[in-house]
C-alpha cells in the first residue's frame, strides 16, 4: 500500500493502534468519538485490503520500522 492511499488522520489512527491503544483510548487521545475511530479503522481496512485490526497494526509497525518512525504530523 502506498502513502497516498490514506489521509493523515488515518495514518495517525494506525500509528496509535500500533502503539497498543484501544479505539476508546484513541478517541480520548484525539478528542473524537469512539464511533469516529471505528469508522476510520473500517476505512483503513477497506483501503488497504485488510480484514483484521491486527493487519493494520502489523502494517503500521512495519512502516514505522522502514521509515525510522511514525509518519510526521
Amino acid at each position: 500500500p502506498c502513502r497516498a492511499t490514506l489521509p493523515v488522520r488515518e495514518f495517525e489512527i494506525a500509528d496509535l493502534m500500533a502503539a497498543g491503544l484501544t479505539n476508546r483510548e484513541i478517541a480520548q487521545r484525539l478528542v473524537i468519538s469512539t464511533r469516529t475511530v471505528e469508522s476510520h479503522v473500517n476505512h483503513i481496512k477497506t483501503k488497504l485490503g485488510f480484514g483484521r485490526r491486527a493487519r493494520i497494526v502489523a502494517w503500521a509497525l512495519d512502516r514505522a520500522s522502514n521509515n525510522g518512525g511514525p509518519d510526521p504530523r
